[in-house]
């Protein structure tokens, strides 16, 4: 197979992952400021496929308009119309390259057709995931369809952190991890485990405090209403930095230093000590709205880099 025909797919679907990753931190952005409504209407916003910055360029009855489409006290705002926008534009650029990475996939039909399925099936899953976010503002943004629209762009990134992954399988099989202890992969394999727990209590934790915000509680107040499972959320995060930081030490003693796993390793080391930091913050400073998107991509974060060095390791196995 023609080299620049795999380098070109590589680079196509290192940058699709990385836009995933800006759209998850884009939508928790949206969610953290309040702006899930800053467009009440989809795909277009406020009627308009460039939205308005000020109010006087909507109708003068724009409130009784989307009051009738179940949308009460609809009141423009700049700041969130355009970060909601944002957002979107995002997502569309997404969308863009995956249309790219999947077209640029074709070369794997002789050599590897996985490689081909899984990049068209990428389509198909992230245009599912644009209706869905559709859905979302439909339904003036229902806690468990946000959860759901954020757990499916987990999958998403699984899914091209995998098709990239195999793509370059040939180059991963020339690592040496001969030196390296036979447990670390079972030890990746339960700490993704324990990465989808937690980002599953968190998603509980997040709905949690949306019923708390809904009620009008002030954000400093908000911890004194939190529910069980977020003591036991926080606590948990120990058990996850140690666990990683085994993981991350064991590759940096036996995994050459310039190698693509070893770089794996230290970004899931930054990942974990930054998404526990930003839960500090979020538990001791008031909830600040700046440390909830950090606390997200973390998340996500921690779990791609984990699901990438576990396919890393399996691979480099084979010729250890």
């Amino acid at each position: 197979m023609n080299p620049q025909a795999m380098s070109r797919f590589r680079t196509l679907g290192l940058l699709t992952i990385l836009f995933v990753y800006l759209v998850i931190i884009a939508g928790s952005v949206v969610r953290a400021s309040g702006a899930g409504m800053g467009c009440p209407d989809w795909p277009t916003c406020f009627g308009q496929w460039i939205p308005p910055t000020d109010e006087a360029q909507l109708p003068a009855n724009y409130h009784e308009i989307y009051a009738q489409r179940g949308y009460e006290n609809t009141e423009f705002n700049p700041v969130k119309t355009w970060t909601e926008y944002s957002n979107r534009l995002v997502g569309v650029t997404l969308g863009l390259l995956i249309l790219l990475t999947a077209w640029s996939s074709r070369h794997y039909l002789k050599r590897d057709k996985t490689v081909f399925f899984l990049s068209l099936s990428t389509v198909f899953l992230v245009g599912f995931q644009g209706w869905l976010g559709s859905v979302v503002v439909a339904s003036n943004l229902q806690p468990f369809k946000i959860t759901l629209h954020m757990l499916l762009a987990l999958i998403l990134v699984a899914l091209l952190i995998y098709t990239v992954t195999r793509s370059q399988r040939d180059f991963l099989m020339q690592l040496d991890v001969s030196l390296l202890p036979a447990k670390v992969k079972t030890v990746l394999m339960v700490a993704l485990g324990m990465t989808l727990l937690q980002i599953a209590m968190g998603t509980q934790v997040r709905e949690a405090v949306d019923g708390i915000a809904l009620a009008q509680v002030e954000r400093q107040f908000w911890r004194e209403d939190f529910p069980i499972l977020f003591y036991i959320h926080r606590s948990f995060s120990s058990i996850i930095l140690f666990t990683n930081l085994w993981i991350v030490w064991t590759i940096f003693k036996h995994i050459d230093k310039k190698s693509a796993l070893f770089k794996g390793a230290i970004t899931l080391a930054i990942a974990v000590i930054l998404g526990i930091l930003a839960g500090v913050a979020l538990d001791r400073l008031g909830m600040p709205a700046a440390a909830q998107p950090i606390h997200l991509l973390m998340a996500n974060l921690i779990f791609g880099t984990q699901f990438f060095l576990y396919l890393g390791l399996g691979y480099a196995r084979k010729t250890a």
